[in-house]
């Protein structure tokens, strides 16, 4: 199958996987390489089948459906898809509350660049 969409990660995103291997890597370069390897692997998969994550759940109960989601345990890598792009947003541990992150997030990205 041809890839039919491009797959971009948004600085955050990397910014979340490089946490996850650079801590994974402490006690095992194997498995952090693996993972590593597994999570890109999985996330250009979405150029071809971009539909195939679910909705998240914790944004469709607030009435947002514009981000999907994959889970590659215990990781769940949010995504969404704009024309022919599926934009890498983060990669968040399913064990934290997603909405928590979210939050966390913007309060960090509004602090960084507060309004004039």
């Amino acid at each position: 199958m041809s890839a039919d969409y491009q797959v971009i990660w948004a600085k955050a995103a990397e910014s979340d996987l490089a946490q996850i291997i650079r801590y994974i890597m402490q006690n095992s370069p194997a498995t952090a390489n693996e993972i590593f390897r597994k999570i890109k692997i999985k996330t250009e998969d979405l150029a071809v089948l971009p539909d195939r994550g679910r909705v998240v759940p914790e944004l469709l109960s607030q009435g947002i459906s514009l981000y999907r989601e994959i889970i590659i345990a215990p990781w769940r890598v949010i995504y969404r898809i704009a024309e022919k792009t599926v934009f890498i947003l983060a990669v968040i541990d399913s064990r934290r509350n997603v909405e928590d992150v979210l939050l966390e997030r913007l309060i960090r990205t509004n602090n960084a660049n507060p309004l004039p």
